[in-house]
Protein backbone atom coordinates (compact mmCIF):
# COMPACT_ATOMS: atom_id res chain seq x y z
CA UNK A 1 0.00 0.00 0.00
CA UNK A 2 2.05 3.28 -1.16
CA UNK A 3 1.70 6.34 1.39
CA UNK A 4 -1.04 8.20 -0.83
CA UNK A 5 -3.44 4.99 -0.63
CA UNK A 6 -2.91 4.51 3.13
CA UNK A 7 -3.65 8.41 3.21
CA UNK A 8 -6.91 8.05 1.30
CA UNK A 9 -7.81 5.11 3.28
CA UNK A 10 -7.50 6.64 6.50
CA UNK A 11 -9.37 9.47 5.29
CA UNK A 12 -12.42 7.66 4.18
CA UNK A 13 -11.96 5.92 7.76
CA UNK A 14 -12.62 9.05 9.59
CA UNK A 15 -15.44 10.05 7.50
CA UNK A 16 -17.51 7.11 8.30
CA UNK A 17 -16.40 7.55 11.41
CA UNK A 18 -17.68 11.14 12.02
CA UNK A 19 -21.17 11.17 13.00
CA UNK A 20 -19.63 9.53 16.36
CA UNK A 21 -16.67 12.07 16.80
CA UNK A 22 -17.05 15.08 19.29
CA UNK A 23 -20.21 13.12 20.98
CA UNK A 24 -20.89 11.77 24.47
CA UNK A 25 -22.12 8.89 23.20
CA UNK A 26 -21.36 5.39 22.21
CA UNK A 27 -19.53 4.88 19.42
CA UNK A 28 -17.37 2.27 16.50
CA UNK A 29 -13.48 1.28 16.40
CA UNK A 30 -12.53 0.11 12.68
CA UNK A 31 -9.66 -1.97 12.32
CA UNK A 32 -7.52 -2.08 8.56
CA UNK A 33 -5.50 -5.44 8.62
CA UNK A 34 -3.38 -5.99 5.48
CA UNK A 35 -1.27 -9.34 5.29
CA UNK A 36 0.15 -9.37 8.98
CA UNK A 37 0.37 -5.70 9.05
CA UNK A 38 -2.95 -3.52 11.22
CA UNK A 39 -2.40 -0.76 8.78
CA UNK A 40 -4.86 1.18 10.44
CA UNK A 41 -7.13 1.67 13.51
CA UNK A 42 -9.30 4.30 14.41
CA UNK A 43 -12.34 5.23 17.35
CA UNK A 44 -14.43 7.81 17.81
CA UNK A 45 -17.04 8.02 20.63
CA UNK A 46 -17.22 6.56 24.48
CA UNK A 47 -16.18 2.90 25.87
CA UNK A 48 -18.29 3.71 28.76
CA UNK A 49 -20.69 7.04 28.91
CA UNK A 50 -20.93 7.36 32.68
CA UNK A 51 -17.50 7.49 33.56
CA UNK A 52 -16.55 9.62 30.54
CA UNK A 53 -14.09 6.60 29.03
CA UNK A 54 -13.25 7.30 25.06
CA UNK A 55 -12.91 4.21 23.11
CA UNK A 56 -9.11 3.47 22.68
CA UNK A 57 -6.75 0.67 20.99
CA UNK A 58 -7.29 -1.38 24.44
CA UNK A 59 -11.18 -1.46 24.49
CA UNK A 60 -13.06 -4.81 24.56
CA UNK A 61 -16.50 -5.69 23.02
CA UNK A 62 -18.68 -8.52 22.87
CA UNK A 63 -18.79 -9.98 19.44
CA UNK A 64 -21.45 -11.86 19.87
CA UNK A 65 -21.92 -14.33 17.33
CA UNK A 66 -17.78 -13.86 15.71
CA UNK A 67 -17.46 -16.28 18.40
CA UNK A 68 -19.27 -19.56 16.71
CA UNK A 69 -15.86 -19.71 14.13
CA UNK A 70 -13.52 -20.00 17.17
CA UNK A 71 -15.87 -22.77 18.57
CA UNK A 72 -15.70 -25.10 15.68
CA UNK A 73 -11.69 -24.66 15.40
CA UNK A 74 -12.28 -25.84 19.32
CA UNK A 75 -14.10 -28.98 17.52
CA UNK A 76 -11.87 -29.06 14.45
CA UNK A 77 -8.90 -29.45 16.58
CA UNK A 78 -10.49 -31.87 18.49
CA UNK A 79 -10.96 -34.21 15.85
CA UNK A 80 -8.08 -33.53 14.19
CA UNK A 81 -6.10 -35.67 17.56
CA UNK A 82 -9.26 -38.45 17.05
CA UNK A 83 -11.00 -37.41 20.17
CA UNK A 84 -14.06 -36.85 18.37
CA UNK A 85 -15.38 -37.39 14.53
CA UNK A 86 -17.53 -34.18 13.32
CA UNK A 87 -19.72 -36.89 11.64
CA UNK A 88 -20.59 -38.09 15.18
CA UNK A 89 -24.10 -37.92 16.10
CA UNK A 90 -25.11 -35.34 18.71
CA UNK A 91 -26.53 -37.40 20.94
CA UNK A 92 -23.03 -39.56 21.46
CA UNK A 93 -21.96 -36.72 23.11
CA UNK A 94 -24.97 -34.58 24.69
CA UNK A 95 -27.26 -37.88 25.79
CA UNK A 96 -30.11 -35.61 27.26
CA UNK A 97 -31.02 -34.57 24.08
CA UNK A 98 -34.28 -36.83 22.49
CA UNK A 99 -34.54 -38.51 20.12
CA UNK A 100 -35.63 -36.47 17.25
CA UNK A 101 -36.40 -39.21 14.22
CA UNK A 102 -33.28 -37.98 12.16
CA UNK A 103 -29.26 -38.31 12.85
CA UNK A 104 -27.77 -35.05 13.38
CA UNK A 105 -24.25 -34.43 13.28
CA UNK A 106 -21.29 -32.09 14.29
CA UNK A 107 -21.33 -31.16 11.03
CA UNK A 108 -24.59 -30.23 10.59
CA UNK A 109 -24.52 -28.40 13.66
CA UNK A 110 -21.19 -26.47 12.14
CA UNK A 111 -22.96 -26.07 9.36
CA UNK A 112 -26.37 -24.46 10.83
CA UNK A 113 -28.01 -27.53 8.73
CA UNK A 114 -29.06 -29.39 11.71
CA UNK A 115 -33.14 -28.23 11.40
CA UNK A 116 -32.56 -27.53 15.57
CA UNK A 117 -34.88 -25.00 16.62
CA UNK A 118 -33.05 -21.58 17.93
CA UNK A 119 -33.48 -21.87 22.02
CA UNK A 120 -33.57 -17.84 22.36
CA UNK A 121 -36.92 -17.57 20.20
CA UNK A 122 -37.67 -21.01 21.91
CA UNK A 123 -37.11 -18.45 25.60
CA UNK A 124 -38.81 -15.96 23.57
CA UNK A 125 -41.86 -17.64 23.06
CA UNK A 126 -42.19 -18.84 26.38
CA UNK A 127 -42.29 -15.13 27.64
CA UNK A 128 -38.24 -14.60 28.10
CA UNK A 129 -36.23 -12.10 26.20
CA UNK A 130 -32.93 -11.27 26.51
CA UNK A 131 -33.61 -9.00 29.79
CA UNK A 132 -34.96 -11.41 31.67
CA UNK A 133 -32.59 -13.41 34.24
CA UNK A 134 -31.73 -16.82 32.80
CA UNK A 135 -29.33 -19.75 33.54
CA UNK A 136 -27.38 -22.10 31.45
CA UNK A 137 -29.51 -24.96 32.41
CA UNK A 138 -32.42 -23.39 31.15
CA UNK A 139 -31.26 -22.89 27.49
CA UNK A 140 -30.20 -26.09 27.40
CA UNK A 141 -33.49 -27.57 29.16
CA UNK A 142 -35.19 -25.43 26.20
CA UNK A 143 -33.57 -27.12 23.35
CA UNK A 144 -34.06 -30.62 24.75
CA UNK A 145 -37.71 -29.99 25.55
CA UNK A 146 -38.53 -29.72 21.59
CA UNK A 147 -40.29 -33.21 20.26
CA UNK A 148 -39.66 -31.54 16.34
CA UNK A 149 -37.25 -30.01 14.12
CA UNK A 150 -37.29 -26.78 11.52
CA UNK A 151 -36.16 -29.83 8.44
CA UNK A 152 -34.68 -32.58 8.17
CA UNK A 153 -30.73 -32.29 8.50
CA UNK A 154 -29.34 -31.37 5.49
CA UNK A 155 -31.97 -30.85 3.55
CA UNK A 156 -31.81 -26.40 4.07
CA UNK A 157 -30.10 -23.91 6.39
CA UNK A 158 -31.46 -21.94 9.22
CA UNK A 159 -28.99 -20.09 11.61
CA UNK A 160 -29.43 -21.40 15.06
CA UNK A 161 -27.48 -20.60 18.46
CA UNK A 162 -28.59 -23.96 19.77
CA UNK A 163 -25.61 -25.29 17.34
CA UNK A 164 -23.37 -23.71 18.71
CA UNK A 165 -24.21 -23.83 22.27
CA UNK A 166 -24.42 -27.35 21.95
CA UNK A 167 -21.04 -27.73 20.02
CA UNK A 168 -19.47 -26.28 22.71
CA UNK A 169 -20.88 -27.98 25.37
CA UNK A 170 -19.08 -30.84 23.51
CA UNK A 171 -15.68 -29.12 23.64
CA UNK A 172 -15.96 -29.37 27.27
CA UNK A 173 -16.97 -32.82 27.77
CA UNK A 174 -14.56 -34.26 25.61
CA UNK A 175 -11.46 -31.85 26.43
CA UNK A 176 -12.38 -32.05 30.27
CA UNK A 177 -11.72 -28.29 30.93
CA UNK A 178 -14.17 -25.45 30.07
CA UNK A 179 -14.59 -23.91 27.08
CA UNK A 180 -12.58 -20.51 28.15
CA UNK A 181 -9.69 -22.38 29.20
CA UNK A 182 -9.71 -24.88 26.12
CA UNK A 183 -9.80 -21.76 24.19
CA UNK A 184 -7.49 -19.37 25.82
CA UNK A 185 -4.72 -22.23 26.00
CA UNK A 186 -5.09 -23.16 22.83
CA UNK A 187 -5.87 -20.43 20.46
CA UNK A 188 -5.62 -17.32 22.25
CA UNK A 189 -2.43 -17.14 24.60
CA UNK A 190 -0.26 -18.80 21.37
CA UNK A 191 -1.49 -16.30 18.89
CA UNK A 192 -1.06 -13.64 22.03
CA UNK A 193 -4.73 -12.69 21.86
CA UNK A 194 -4.41 -11.21 25.32
CA UNK A 195 -7.73 -9.93 25.35
CA UNK A 196 -9.83 -11.99 23.67
CA UNK A 197 -11.59 -14.41 26.36
CA UNK A 198 -15.02 -16.49 26.91
CA UNK A 199 -17.39 -15.06 29.34
CA UNK A 200 -20.25 -17.09 29.83
CA UNK A 201 -21.65 -14.58 32.77
CA UNK A 202 -22.68 -11.19 31.41
CA UNK A 203 -22.21 -10.17 35.23
CA UNK A 204 -17.77 -10.68 35.04
CA UNK A 205 -15.99 -8.16 35.57
CA UNK A 206 -14.56 -7.66 32.13
CA UNK A 207 -10.34 -5.41 32.10
CA UNK A 208 -11.62 -2.78 29.28
CA UNK A 209 -15.21 -3.76 28.36
CA UNK A 210 -17.10 -1.18 27.09
CA UNK A 211 -20.74 -1.02 27.91
CA UNK A 212 -23.49 -1.20 25.15
CA UNK A 213 -25.93 1.20 25.11
CA UNK A 214 -29.22 1.54 23.13
CA UNK A 215 -31.61 5.17 22.50
CA UNK A 216 -33.62 6.95 24.88
CA UNK A 217 -35.77 9.73 24.50
CA UNK A 218 -33.51 11.78 27.03
CA UNK A 219 -29.87 10.29 25.18
CA UNK A 220 -28.92 6.86 26.47
CA UNK A 221 -29.23 3.66 28.73
CA UNK A 222 -27.17 0.93 29.05
CA UNK A 223 -28.17 -2.13 26.92
CA UNK A 224 -29.62 -5.17 29.48
CA UNK A 225 -28.78 -8.54 28.85
CA UNK A 226 -29.18 -11.33 31.36
CA UNK A 227 -28.97 -14.56 29.58
CA UNK A 228 -25.43 -16.85 29.61
CA UNK A 229 -23.36 -16.98 26.68
CA UNK A 230 -21.87 -20.31 25.65
CA UNK A 231 -20.22 -21.29 22.01
CA UNK A 232 -22.92 -19.65 20.12
CA UNK A 233 -21.65 -16.38 21.10
CA UNK A 234 -19.66 -15.78 24.41
CA UNK A 235 -16.69 -13.86 23.20
CA UNK A 236 -14.93 -10.57 24.55
CA UNK A 237 -12.62 -9.64 21.65
CA UNK A 238 -10.78 -6.45 20.40
CA UNK A 239 -9.79 -5.10 16.77
CA UNK A 240 -6.40 -6.07 17.75
CA UNK A 241 -6.92 -9.16 18.55
CA UNK A 242 -9.38 -9.92 16.01
CA UNK A 243 -6.26 -8.78 13.53
CA UNK A 244 -4.06 -11.57 15.05
CA UNK A 245 -6.16 -14.17 14.34
CA UNK A 246 -6.49 -13.06 10.78
CA UNK A 247 -3.05 -12.87 10.42
CA UNK A 248 -2.28 -16.36 11.98
CA UNK A 249 -5.62 -17.59 10.41
CA UNK A 250 -5.92 -21.08 11.12
CA UNK A 251 -2.92 -21.08 13.22
CA UNK A 252 -0.72 -22.49 9.99
CA UNK A 253 2.57 -22.76 12.53
CA UNK A 254 0.85 -25.78 14.51
CA UNK A 255 -1.81 -27.54 11.73
CA UNK A 256 -0.29 -26.08 8.41
CA UNK A 257 -3.15 -24.33 7.38
CA UNK A 258 -5.45 -27.45 7.60
CA UNK A 259 -7.82 -26.19 9.90
CA UNK A 260 -8.06 -22.36 7.61
CA UNK A 261 -9.19 -25.21 4.96
CA UNK A 262 -11.63 -26.68 7.12
CA UNK A 263 -12.96 -23.54 8.66
CA UNK A 264 -13.87 -22.41 5.31
CA UNK A 265 -15.19 -25.47 3.83
CA UNK A 266 -18.39 -25.65 2.46
CA UNK A 267 -20.95 -28.60 2.25
CA UNK A 268 -23.89 -28.56 -0.15
CA UNK A 269 -27.71 -29.67 0.27
CA UNK A 270 -28.56 -32.94 0.05
CA UNK A 271 -30.04 -31.81 -3.31
CA UNK A 272 -26.53 -30.90 -4.02
CA UNK A 273 -28.04 -26.71 -3.97
CA UNK A 274 -25.03 -24.50 -2.54
CA UNK A 275 -24.80 -24.03 1.07
CA UNK A 276 -23.00 -20.91 1.66
CA UNK A 277 -22.42 -21.14 5.45
CA UNK A 278 -19.32 -22.85 6.26
CA UNK A 279 -18.00 -23.51 9.87
CA UNK A 280 -19.00 -20.44 11.76
CA UNK A 281 -18.47 -18.73 9.01
CA UNK A 282 -20.32 -17.13 5.98
CA UNK A 283 -18.73 -17.44 2.53
CA UNK A 284 -19.84 -14.81 -0.05
CA UNK A 285 -18.86 -13.10 -3.25
CA UNK A 286 -19.02 -9.26 -3.18
CA UNK A 287 -18.22 -7.49 -6.40
CA UNK A 288 -16.66 -10.16 -8.14
CA UNK A 289 -14.52 -10.61 -4.61
CA UNK A 290 -14.90 -13.81 -1.82
CA UNK A 291 -15.00 -12.84 1.20
CA UNK A 292 -15.20 -14.74 4.75
CA UNK A 293 -16.45 -13.56 7.32
CA UNK A 294 -19.56 -13.37 9.82
CA UNK A 295 -21.61 -10.20 12.20
CA UNK A 296 -22.05 -9.97 15.82
CA UNK A 297 -25.74 -8.82 17.62
CA UNK A 298 -25.79 -8.90 21.16
CA UNK A 299 -27.84 -5.76 23.15
CA UNK A 300 -26.00 -2.49 22.47
CA UNK A 301 -22.64 -4.44 20.63
CA UNK A 302 -22.60 -4.79 17.17
CA UNK A 303 -20.01 -6.33 14.80
CA UNK A 304 -18.38 -7.19 11.80
CA UNK A 305 -15.27 -9.22 10.91
CA UNK A 306 -14.93 -9.99 7.39
CA UNK A 307 -12.15 -11.21 5.29
CA UNK A 308 -10.99 -11.06 1.39
CA UNK A 309 -8.52 -13.89 1.37
CA UNK A 310 -7.20 -13.56 -2.23
CA UNK A 311 -6.22 -10.24 -1.20
CA UNK A 312 -5.03 -10.80 2.43
CA UNK A 313 -7.35 -8.36 3.62
CA UNK A 314 -9.71 -8.01 6.72
CA UNK A 315 -11.99 -5.14 7.39
CA UNK A 316 -12.94 -5.32 11.69
CA UNK A 317 -15.32 -2.82 13.07
CA UNK A 318 -17.20 -3.15 16.37
CA UNK A 319 -19.93 -0.56 17.62
CA UNK A 320 -21.34 -0.53 21.46
CA UNK A 321 -23.92 1.57 19.66
CA UNK A 322 -27.30 -0.54 19.07
CA UNK A 323 -28.17 1.76 16.19
CA UNK A 324 -24.86 1.72 14.09
CA UNK A 325 -24.28 -0.46 11.34
CA UNK A 326 -20.96 -2.38 11.38
CA UNK A 327 -21.77 -4.72 8.41
CA UNK A 328 -22.28 -1.49 6.37
CA UNK A 329 -19.31 0.28 7.68
CA UNK A 330 -17.45 -2.68 6.61
CA UNK A 331 -18.31 -2.81 3.12
CA UNK A 332 -17.77 0.41 2.58
CA UNK A 333 -14.18 0.18 3.36
CA UNK A 334 -14.35 -2.73 1.45
CA UNK A 335 -15.08 -0.68 -1.38
CA UNK A 336 -12.66 2.52 -0.51
CA UNK A 337 -10.03 0.32 -0.94
CA UNK A 338 -10.69 -1.91 -4.15
CA UNK A 339 -12.94 0.62 -6.32
CA UNK A 340 -10.86 1.35 -9.61
CA UNK A 341 -9.62 -2.18 -9.35
CA UNK A 342 -10.12 -4.37 -12.50
CA UNK A 343 -10.69 -6.73 -10.69
CA UNK A 344 -13.91 -5.62 -8.84
CA UNK A 345 -17.20 -6.12 -10.41
CA UNK A 346 -18.77 -2.69 -10.78
CA UNK A 347 -22.38 -2.92 -8.65
CA UNK A 348 -25.42 -4.00 -11.10
CA UNK A 349 -27.87 -1.28 -12.11
CA UNK A 350 -30.71 -1.51 -9.77
CA UNK A 351 -34.11 -3.14 -11.99
CA UNK A 352 -36.31 -0.41 -12.99
CA UNK A 353 -39.43 -2.25 -10.91
CA UNK A 354 -37.45 -1.42 -7.75
CA UNK A 355 -38.59 1.82 -8.04
CA UNK A 356 -42.24 1.36 -8.44
CA UNK A 357 -44.45 2.93 -5.46
CA UNK A 358 -46.60 -0.16 -6.25
CA UNK A 359 -43.86 -2.77 -4.99
CA UNK A 360 -43.59 -1.38 -1.20
CA UNK A 361 -46.15 -3.73 1.05
CA UNK A 362 -47.11 -6.34 2.82
CA UNK A 363 -46.74 -10.00 1.38
CA UNK A 364 -47.95 -13.49 2.01
CA UNK A 365 -47.35 -16.87 1.30
CA UNK A 366 -51.03 -18.47 1.02
CA UNK A 367 -49.32 -21.53 1.36
CA UNK A 368 -47.16 -21.70 4.39
CA UNK A 369 -48.31 -18.29 5.97
CA UNK A 370 -45.24 -16.78 5.63
CA UNK A 371 -45.15 -12.72 5.48
CA UNK A 372 -42.37 -10.42 3.88
CA UNK A 373 -42.75 -6.32 4.40
CA UNK A 374 -41.01 -4.39 1.31
CA UNK A 375 -40.32 -0.54 2.75
CA UNK A 376 -38.21 1.66 2.21
CA UNK A 377 -35.77 3.27 4.82
CA UNK A 378 -34.45 6.77 5.23
CA UNK A 379 -31.45 6.48 2.64
CA UNK A 380 -34.61 5.45 0.26
CA UNK A 381 -32.86 2.13 0.21
CA UNK A 382 -35.62 -0.74 -0.59
CA UNK A 383 -35.91 -2.90 2.41
CA UNK A 384 -36.75 -6.46 3.47
CA UNK A 385 -38.09 -7.26 6.92
CA UNK A 386 -38.68 -11.04 7.67
CA UNK A 387 -40.32 -12.11 11.77
CA UNK A 388 -38.96 -8.25 12.35
CA UNK A 389 -35.72 -8.16 10.83
CA UNK A 390 -34.62 -5.70 8.42
CA UNK A 391 -32.42 -5.92 5.37
CA UNK A 392 -31.73 -3.28 3.01
CA UNK A 393 -31.75 -5.17 -0.62
CA UNK A 394 -28.97 -4.96 -3.15
CA UNK A 395 -29.41 -5.39 -6.85
CA UNK A 396 -28.20 -8.76 -8.55
CA UNK A 397 -26.67 -9.13 -11.97
CA UNK A 398 -29.95 -10.94 -12.97
CA UNK A 399 -32.08 -8.80 -12.76
CA UNK A 400 -32.79 -9.69 -8.62
CA UNK A 401 -32.94 -7.74 -5.40
CA UNK A 402 -31.03 -9.53 -2.68
CA UNK A 403 -30.51 -9.44 1.01
CA UNK A 404 -27.32 -7.34 2.04
CA UNK A 405 -27.04 -9.35 4.75
CA UNK A 406 -28.36 -11.60 8.23
CA UNK A 407 -28.99 -15.09 9.13
CA UNK A 408 -31.14 -15.89 6.12
CA UNK A 409 -30.40 -14.62 2.75
CA UNK A 410 -32.75 -15.13 -0.12
CA UNK A 411 -33.58 -12.79 -3.13
CA UNK A 412 -37.07 -11.62 -4.56
CA UNK A 413 -38.23 -10.28 -8.06
CA UNK A 414 -41.67 -7.79 -8.19
CA UNK A 415 -44.20 -9.52 -10.40
CA UNK A 416 -46.80 -6.79 -10.31
CA UNK A 417 -49.61 -7.88 -7.18
CA UNK A 418 -46.56 -10.58 -6.17
CA UNK A 419 -43.18 -11.30 -5.25
CA UNK A 420 -40.95 -14.76 -6.24
CA UNK A 421 -38.66 -15.65 -3.31
CA UNK A 422 -35.75 -17.74 -3.46
CA UNK A 423 -34.82 -19.34 -0.56
CA UNK A 424 -31.90 -21.43 0.61
CA UNK A 425 -31.29 -24.58 -1.34
CA UNK A 426 -33.33 -23.46 -3.78
CA UNK A 427 -36.87 -23.28 -2.56
CA UNK A 428 -38.18 -20.53 -4.25
CA UNK A 429 -42.11 -19.27 -2.95
CA UNK A 430 -44.50 -16.59 -4.40
CA UNK A 431 -45.97 -14.62 -1.84
CA UNK A 432 -48.95 -12.34 -2.71
CA UNK A 433 -49.60 -8.56 -1.66
CA UNK A 434 -52.30 -8.29 1.07
CA UNK A 435 -54.74 -5.40 0.85
CA UNK A 436 -55.84 -3.60 4.37
CA UNK A 437 -58.98 -3.81 6.11
CA UNK A 438 -58.52 -7.46 7.16
CA UNK A 439 -60.06 -8.82 10.58
CA UNK A 440 -58.81 -10.74 13.30
CA UNK A 441 -60.77 -14.67 13.37
CA UNK A 442 -63.75 -13.65 15.74
CA UNK A 443 -63.10 -17.06 17.22
CA UNK A 444 -59.34 -16.43 18.21
CA UNK A 445 -59.67 -15.66 22.14
CA UNK A 446 -58.96 -18.82 24.02
CA UNK A 447 -55.88 -20.69 25.70
CA UNK A 448 -53.39 -22.44 24.14
CA UNK A 449 -50.44 -24.84 25.10
CA UNK A 450 -47.30 -25.83 23.59
CA UNK A 451 -44.89 -27.94 25.27
CA UNK A 452 -41.62 -27.60 23.31
CA UNK A 453 -41.66 -23.96 25.03
CA UNK A 454 -43.44 -25.44 28.20
CA UNK A 455 -46.06 -21.98 27.62
CA UNK A 456 -49.39 -20.96 27.56
CA UNK A 457 -51.11 -18.59 25.60
CA UNK A 458 -53.81 -16.72 26.22
CA UNK A 459 -55.59 -14.81 23.71
CA UNK A 460 -58.46 -12.20 24.86
CA UNK A 461 -60.38 -9.43 22.92
CA UNK A 462 -59.68 -6.04 23.22
CA UNK A 463 -61.26 -2.62 22.23
CA UNK A 464 -59.32 -2.75 19.10
CA UNK A 465 -58.64 -6.39 18.30
CA UNK A 466 -56.82 -8.87 20.79
CA UNK A 467 -54.16 -9.20 22.77
CA UNK A 468 -51.97 -12.01 24.12
CA UNK A 469 -50.09 -13.01 27.27
CA UNK A 470 -47.65 -15.44 28.10
CA UNK A 471 -47.26 -18.13 30.74
CA UNK A 472 -43.96 -19.73 30.61
CA UNK A 473 -41.39 -21.39 32.68
CA UNK A 474 -39.45 -18.57 33.69
CA UNK A 475 -42.27 -16.21 33.19
CA UNK A 476 -46.07 -16.11 34.42
CA UNK A 477 -46.83 -13.45 33.50
CA UNK A 478 -45.29 -10.10 31.61
CA UNK A 479 -46.07 -7.39 28.77
CA UNK A 480 -49.07 -7.96 26.44
CA UNK A 481 -48.44 -9.16 22.78
CA UNK A 482 -50.19 -7.60 20.15
CA UNK A 483 -51.74 -9.11 17.26
CA UNK A 484 -52.50 -8.42 13.79
CA UNK A 485 -54.60 -9.55 10.84
CA UNK A 486 -52.96 -10.10 7.95
CA UNK A 487 -55.30 -11.96 5.78
CA UNK A 488 -58.33 -15.05 6.94
CA UNK A 489 -56.96 -16.80 9.30
CA UNK A 490 -53.01 -15.86 9.03
CA UNK A 491 -52.45 -13.64 11.75
CA UNK A 492 -49.33 -11.95 13.00
CA UNK A 493 -47.98 -11.85 16.76
CA UNK A 494 -46.32 -9.33 17.59
CA UNK A 495 -43.27 -10.10 20.07
CA UNK A 496 -41.43 -7.22 22.58
CA UNK A 497 -37.85 -8.08 21.91
CA UNK A 498 -34.75 -6.43 23.22
CA UNK A 499 -32.99 -6.67 20.79
CA UNK A 500 -35.89 -5.34 17.89
CA UNK A 501 -39.92 -5.58 17.37
CA UNK A 502 -40.12 -9.02 16.21
CA UNK A 503 -43.53 -10.98 14.40
CA UNK A 504 -44.99 -14.73 14.36
CA UNK A 505 -46.18 -15.44 11.25
CA UNK A 506 -49.34 -17.70 12.54
CA UNK A 507 -52.26 -19.68 11.27
CA UNK A 508 -55.47 -20.23 12.62
CA UNK A 509 -56.08 -24.17 12.64
CA UNK A 510 -59.48 -25.77 12.57
CA UNK A 511 -60.86 -29.22 12.95
CA UNK A 512 -63.76 -30.37 9.63
CA UNK A 513 -66.56 -28.55 11.73
CA UNK A 514 -64.15 -25.11 11.38
CA UNK A 515 -63.35 -24.75 15.24
CA UNK A 516 -60.05 -24.01 16.11
CA UNK A 517 -57.83 -26.55 17.52
CA UNK A 518 -54.75 -24.41 17.65
CA UNK A 519 -52.18 -22.12 16.12
CA UNK A 520 -49.53 -22.71 13.53
CA UNK A 521 -46.70 -20.80 14.30
CA UNK A 522 -43.08 -19.99 12.64
CA UNK A 523 -40.77 -17.88 14.17
CA UNK A 524 -37.50 -16.67 11.93
CA UNK A 525 -35.66 -19.50 13.75
CA UNK A 526 -38.29 -21.61 14.99
CA UNK A 527 -40.24 -23.35 12.62
CA UNK A 528 -43.92 -25.13 12.95
CA UNK A 529 -44.65 -24.85 16.39
CA UNK A 530 -48.16 -25.57 17.23
CA UNK A 531 -50.00 -24.67 20.19
CA UNK A 532 -53.29 -26.54 21.00
CA UNK A 533 -56.34 -24.79 21.91
CA UNK A 534 -57.32 -25.97 25.46
CA UNK A 535 -60.07 -23.71 26.12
Amino acid sequence: MTTLESLRLQRTVERLLAPWRWTTGPGVTIGVVREDTLVLHLAAGMANIELGVPIGPGTTFRIASVSKQFTCAAILMLAAEGKLRIEDDVRDHIGALPDLGHRITLAHLMHNTSGMRDMLEIMRLGGADLGQPCGAQDLLDGVCRQRGLNFAPGTRYLYSNSNFMLLGRIVEQVSGESLAAFLDRRIFAPLGMTMTRHTPRTSELVPGLAAGYFPAPDGWRRALHNFPLHGEGGLVSSVEDLALWHAQFGLPHLYHDTLATELTALTPFLNETPNTYARGLRIKSWRGMGTVGHDGLWPGFRTSFVRVPQHQVAVICISNDATSDPHDLGFQVIDAMFDGTPFVHPVPPMPAWASAAALIGRYLDRDTGATVDVARDAKDRVTASVNGVATFMVPTEDGRLATSRGSGDFTLRFEGAAIEVERDAGVTETLHRVTSGARLPADLPGRYVNPDTAATWTITATDTGAELLVAGPLLVTGEAWEIEPTEGDNVRIYTPLTLYRGWLDTRVLRDAAERVTGLHVDGGRVKGLVFARVG
